[in-house]
């Protein structure tokens, strides 16, 4: 028997924000440890049809958001992709600061643990 593998695809935010900028590196180092694949969300806001049928194809699609507006979770729903795990920041503690586009490394390094629990 041929043994398949499960194909995630992985979208963060990355808004104007440290809890943006903290998404998009969280799924950036998921993409680096072989956990998934890292697609572009602004090419799904865009309705490119190559990038929403890729998300389309695959097994498992995590979106990581900076906070409760959940904008990508919401372009991938609004484009007939479904998610099978949503994750945002600010559940884990982190307070959003707008415009702060500064990553602080204590707080990457946590919600890449609590990431981890979460998606393991």
């Amino acid at each position: 028997m041929v043994e398949r593998t499960v194909r995630t695809v992985i979208f963060a935010c990355s808004g104007a924000s440290n809890c943006g900028q903290i998404a998009n590196a969280v799924v950036i180092k998921l993409a680096e440890t072989g956990i998934g694949y890292m697609s572009c969300i602004a090419g799904i806001g865009a309705h490119d049809k190559k990038i929403i049928e890729g998300a389309k194809s695959a097994d498992r699609i995590i979106a990581v958001d900076g906070c409760g507006i959940a904008c990508t979770r919401k372009i991938l729903e609004h484009t007939g992709v479904t998610v099978t795990q949503w994750i945002n920041v600010t559940d884990y503690g982190i307070k959003k600061a707008h415009n702060r586009l500064s990553v602080e490394p204590s707080e990457l390094e946590h919600v890449l643990v609590k990431v981890n629990e979460t998606l393991s």
